[in-house]
């Protein structure tokens, strides 16, 4: 296992695709919910540990080596609005491209080949993951990092907010990266004993709710 390969995974300049989702920011600063640093820490601490918790441990499980294709069907059933599952499976579609120039292998070939349109971004991230030779609690970092650096991000276009401000609300966010990286990766590990039904289910009715309106939106800046 190379660590180093964590580094290249969690890079936001890791050509995923990521850059142009802003994770519900950008509705959110739309209804006023995120609108200096401290609306933009409240929104991404529950965002963390709702949707980045479920996406840590799907993430997890996959590198663990449980069959993506239960953990695809997992995923779906825990995104119920559709305008987030095909978020995902977009992002896993691009996730799945990068994954394959970077760290060539034949399962990831396999849940290509079984997912032409996408599969999960999670569960592509896992697995690349695995292929990576990283851990199921690696793999867990990288989408806690990533749910809460999208919408950080994002604010900062969206809001002008001083990147500084941004950063330092991710920094402050650390303690709670590492407490969900352990909870996904754990949940990850129940996962390849006993099944898909070990992994969280945890919900954000109000991202689901504003994902579904955003994506009606006639003019955006982000593409969810």
């Amino acid at each position: 296992m190379s660590r180093a390969a964590l580094l290249v995974l969690a890079d936001g300049r890791f050509p995923a695709g990521g850059h142009a989702h802003s994770g519900g920011a950008e509705p959110a600063v739309a209804a006023g919910h995120i609108k200096d640093a401290a609306t933009l820490e409240g929104f991404c601490r529950g965002r963390l540990h709702t949707a980045g918790l479920v996406a840590a441990a799907l993430a997890a499980a996959a590198a663990a080596g449980c069959d993506p294709l239960l953990l695809d069907d997992a995923a779906d059933a825990r995104t119920p609005v559709p305008a987030l599952r095909q978020v995902a499976r977009r992002l896993g579609r691009q996730m799945m491209r990068a994954a394959r120039a970077t760290w060539p292998d034949p399962a990831l070939d396999a849940l290509a080949a079984a997912r032409p349109r996408g599969a999960h971004q999670p569960v592509v991230l896992g697995l690349a993951a695995r292929s990576a030779g990283l851990s199921p609690q690696d793999a867990a970092y990288a989408v806690a990092y990533e749910s809460i650096s999208g919408p950080a991000t994002a604010a900062v276009r969206l809001l002008s907010l001083d990147p500084f401000d941004a950063t330092a609300v991710l920094a402050r966010l650390a303690a709670d990266v590492d407490r969900i990286a352990e909870q996904g990766a754990a949940a990850g590990e129940r996962a390849a004993a006993e099944g898909a039904d070990a992994l969280p289910a945890a919900s954000a009715p109000l991202l689901d709710i504003t994902a579904e309106a955003h994506a009606a939106w006639p003019v955006r800046l982000f593409a969810s």
